[in-house]
């Protein structure tokens, strides 16, 4: 429970229990009186409910008016107490919380809360008169808000739940809860929705690119094997390169040596076929 409340439903404990006592109309209206007239009292309709106050509606108009002043307290503005005749009248400090009370009803709505509505609504003479009882409703822990001057407006933050709820407004606020309710469903549904797509584009996304990589891999192993195969084939073309261009003197000195046999040194030998060979090639 919200600390203001349960402040406010403690502060009421005593009247609640002093009730019982308060047997004569009189009597009980004093006791509405005192209870809307003390601080840190908020909340009334478990003050309502007691007996001898709910007597107050059937009894005599002078006080059955007192019981309708409680209703006011309990879910009411100062607009109705302003437009409900023959009530009894309020002291400084019931007129000071009856408009704190209203102010947080007021603040259920942005487009109530500039000051021109505010000064209207509440009945205030003045600005500072609107700008002092809305700090003395946030010293009180009843609302979290903030004075824009320049805008001339209250901006609300939150409000604590002292209102009571006015009868026959049950099934009126069951239909707002079921209207958000939906309107919080479709909005879930829609968020779904969009987080599904968001998903599957991602997965796509990743298909494409693993698409992408593996066509890369092949592309660089295709480049890579045929790197291979031209570097093999040059090697190929150098190794036979390099046989074609090796001398062939060596072969021609075998022959020669063979052709001198034994018994004659190697070096006459090459040197004897060298000239047979040149004088051959001339006579040739």
């Amino acid at each position: 429970m919200d600390p203001i409340q349960q402040k406010a439903l403690n502060a009421l404990e005593s009247f609640i229990l002093l009730s019982s006592s308060a047997t004569s109309p009189r009597a009980a209206a004093d006791l509405v009186k005192q209870a809307t007239s003390a601080p840190n009292t908020y909340v009334f309709a478990e003050l309502l409910q007691t007996q001898n106050v709910a007597a107050l509606k059937t009894g005599p108009p002078e006080y059955a008016s007192y019981h309708t002043l409680l209703e006011i307290f309990a879910w009411g503005t100062w607009a109705d107490y302003s437009s409900t005749p023959d009530l009894p009248s309020l002291t400084d400090a019931q007129a000071h919380k009856l408009r704190q009370l209203s102010l947080l009803s007021l603040s259920t709505s942005p487009s109530t809360l500039t000051y021109t509505h505010l000064l209207t609504a509440l009945f205030l003479p003045s600005t500072r008169a609107l700008e002092d009882l809305v700090i003395s409703t946030i010293y009180a822990g009843l609302l979290v808000a903030k004075l824009d001057t320049q805008s001339q407006r209250v901006d609300v933050s939150s409000v604590s739940p002292l209102r009571d709820l006015r009868p026959g407004k049950v099934p009126e606020l069951i239909s707002t809860l079921d209207t958000w309710n939906g309107r919080c469903v479709s909005v879930l549904d829609d968020l779904e929705t969009q987080i599904k797509g968001v998903r599957q584009k991602a997965l796509e996304r990743r298909k494409r690119e693993q698409r992408d990589e593996m066509a890369v891999d092949k592309l660089v192993g295709q480049a890579q094997k045929e790197r291979g195969k031209a570097g093999e084939k040059r090697g190929a073309q150098e190794a036979v390169g390099g046989r074609e261009g090796a001398p062939r003197g060596g072969n021609d000195a075998m022959d020669l040596d063979e052709e001198a046999g034994p018994g004659r040194p190697r070096g006459a030998k090459r040197g004897g076929g060298a000239f047979k060979n040149a004088a051959k090639r001339m006579m040739g």
